[in-house]
């Protein structure tokens, strides 16, 4: 008689406990049903998130009268900073009180900035100085309700920061790699999030904006809050149900541990090693990235001991801190693309103020709604690409995911070139419309040029997110060890806040380079003075450069795990 194999469902899953430290099974646990909780929280966290950075140009030109160069700076430092503080959000997660904890709490703060945003919302109105009072010498007296906003913007920020690189892993350990049906699910799991993550924003972002610029700040501000503490109860009720990584005792702090080869490697700089002892660790890590950064391979050597016969790391924390050092060039090239989806916060929600929104005699679609095209393309796109695309890529090339990460997020890389190169064109239309009718000096007057002509280039960033941003998460997350997969998406994340940082940088720097002498700036408040054609023609230039340079790492890179998906 035949022994009946069990159903690889009735195992519990490897490395997976429950909320109280128990087994679990793959049938009643984990899966879309676990994500499906998760991602209404990711959903509402976005709509919060974009809720107020889609319109915050306009919160701080018009209620808060900066200039259009000192509130594209501010946002652009805040929005950079919400997306780096994320890199210590992953390393408290990775290292100490684990994701799910990390969502709570961050959330908690989250909830909290928010509060704060729409109470300091509807408080007495600031004026352009954000002073209060002054005093017989002239000194200004900071304005508590200034102090009050910005303090609030940045405990969102700080929420975020712990917030974005562990929903999205929490979500992946939901599926189980070793289990052929999960497997498949996991490989679709990126693009169907940013599917319901961008169709939540189509349907929340237009109501938020109309408020805030129809209504009342305080209430366009205070929503977001209230949808965001709704998700976080409907989270906490799919605590039951989620899969809990173990992380045994060796894998914990695994963020010191990377850092401990770089810091031994920098002490053993001097310390050369033997041939054989080369030959050794070859053969113990026969892959072929080991290979490469052999000058990390100095950190297994102890300068205490002469033989040679202890190490100060291990083999293992050492190709580990090579896979994390193989990411730094992808990194580093995607930071232009970083810039360029910066704009349409700011640079494009600005110009959509001045052209002609009218959606009938007595209604006007807000300026910040033209980034809407943006969800909308990922929305119509991620489908195309997972049940289209895919199959066919697959067909062709073999690989399970159609194309490989890296060929995703070039194509994104090009795409975002394009729209640069779109968007000086309209820029320039815009500009010959506002000369032809006499409008040049008279900003608060409507260019008769539709804003629909912004369209273009946000769907090509759109597209542009399909491939780059969403294989950016992949290749972030897939490409780090396991046990650092939070701070991976942190890596990710991390892209775009320098992005955000180097765009406040050139925008600063340009404007003080082209506004002296009695000449406007690039960025002057009067756009029609302006000339955002060529700061869009500048990056247009600077993203054919990182192409080039993307294209070069890429076709160096070792992809880890022995795959390229």
């Amino acid at each position: 008689m035949a022994i009946e194999t069990p159903l690889l469902s009735d195992n519990p899953v490897e490395d997976s406990v429950d909320y109280k430290g128990r087994p679990v099974y793959r049938f009643n646990s984990g899966g879309w049903k676990s994500t499906l909780f998760i991602i209404v929280v990711e959903v509402a966290e976005r709509s919060a998130y974009y809720g107020i950075a889609g319109n915050l140009i306009t919160y701080l030109t018009g209620a808060l009268g900066q200039s259009t160069v000192t509130a594209a700076e501010n946002m652009n430092v805040w929005s950079g900073t919400a997306w780096l503080l994320p890199l210590l959000g992953a390393f408290v997660a990775d290292s100490f009180i684990g994701r799910y904890r990390t969502i709570v709490v961050s959330t908690l703060i989250y909830i909290l900035g928010l509060g704060l945003l729409a109470l300091s919302a509807v408080l007495p109105p600031l004026g352009s100085s954000g002073c209060r009072s002054s005093d017989s010498a002239g000194s200004c007296s900071p304005d508590p309700v200034l102090i009050l906003f910005f303090f609030a913007l940045y405990l969102v920020a700080l929420g975020q920061g712990g917030f974005r690189p562990c929903v999205q892993a929490f979500g992946a350990d939901q599926f189980d790699g070793q289990d052929p049906e999960e497997r498949k699910a996991k490989s679709s799991f990126f693009n169907w999030w940013n599917f319901f993550m961008n169709a939540g924003l189509i349907v929340v972002l237009p109501a938020l904006n109309y408020i805030q610029d129809n209504i009342n700040w305080g209430l366009g501000f205070g929503i977001p809050c209230l949808i965001l503490a709704g998700a976080l109860a409907i989270f906490l009720l799919g605590t039951r149900t989620y899969r809990y990584s173990i992380r045994r005792e060796e894998e914990k702090h695994a963020f010191l541990r990377v850092g401990r080869v770089f810091v031994a490697t920098i002490r053993n700089w001097r310390i050369t090693t033997a041939v054989a002892f080369e030959e050794e660790t070859h053969r113990a890590q026969p892959h072929q990235s080991s290979g490469q950064f052999k000058f990390l391979n100095k950190a297994l050597l102890d300068p205490n001991d002469s033989k040679g016969d202890s190490k100060v790391c291990s083999l293992r924390e050492v190709e580990e801190a090579k896979a994390v050092l193989r990411l730094v060039p992808i990194w580093t090239t995607c930071l232009i693309y970083a810039i360029v989806v910066a704009q349409p916060a700011t640079l494009f929600t600005r110009q959509a103020i001045t052209m002609n929104r009218s959606v009938s005699a007595d209604l006007e679609f807000p300026a910040a709604s033209v980034q809407l095209f943006i969800p909308a393309t990922v929305v119509v796109l991620v489908a195309i690409y997972d049940r289209a695309f895919v199959p066919v890529a697959r067909a062709l090339t073999g690989e399970p995911s159609g194309i490989t990460m890296l060929q995703r997020i070039g194509t994104g890389v090009f795409l975002s070139f394009l729209a640069m190169v779109v968007a000086a064109l309209v820029e320039m239309k815009r500009l010959k419309k506002a000369q032809q009718y006499g409008l040049v000096d008279t900003p608060e007057v409507t260019i008769p040029m539709s804003a629909w002509w912004l369209i273009p280039q946000n769907v090509l960033l759109g597209a542009a997110d399909v491939f780059t941003m969403i294989g950016m998460q992949e290749f972030f997350y897939d490409q780090v060890p396991s046990e650092l997969r939070s701070v991976g998406l942190a890596l990710f994340l991390s892209v775009i806040g320098g992005g955000n940082f180097l765009s406040s940088f050139l925008i600063s720097i340009i404007d003080k380079a082209t506004g002296g002498d009695g000449h406007y700036s690039w960025f002057a408040n009067n756009l029609n003075r302006a000339h955002l054609d060529y700061f869009y023609w500048l990056l247009a230039a600077l993203s054919a450069v990182q192409l080039v340079a993307f294209l070069y790492f890429g076709k160096s890179y070792i992809y880890s795990r022995g795959g390229a998906t």
